[in-house]
């Protein structure tokens, strides 16, 4: 009997914990992947700059209108 108290503690703990890292994993995950536009670190291609509604300005190397308006280009 006490055998299966213990055992049914450890599933739930390592259960528990499992949850909470898958959680946390996706919350990370998710972030960066729900707006394109939210990082001006990184430059948008000439093909994910049209793809994303726009145009690309070759003056001045900036992605015009859409997704990625104002950035520039790689």
């Amino acid at each position: 009997m006490r055998i299966r108290r213990s055992l049914a503690a450890v599933i739930a703990t390592a259960a528990l914990a499992g949850l909470g890292l898958t959680g946390a994993a996706t919350a990370t995950a998710a972030s960066p992947a729900t707006s394109p536009a939210a990082s001006p670190a990184e430059s948008p291609t000439p093909g994910e700059c049209e793809k994303g509604g726009g145009t690309v300005d070759r003056a001045t190397n900036l992605c015009r209108g859409g997704t990625y308006n104002g950035q520039m280009v790689d």
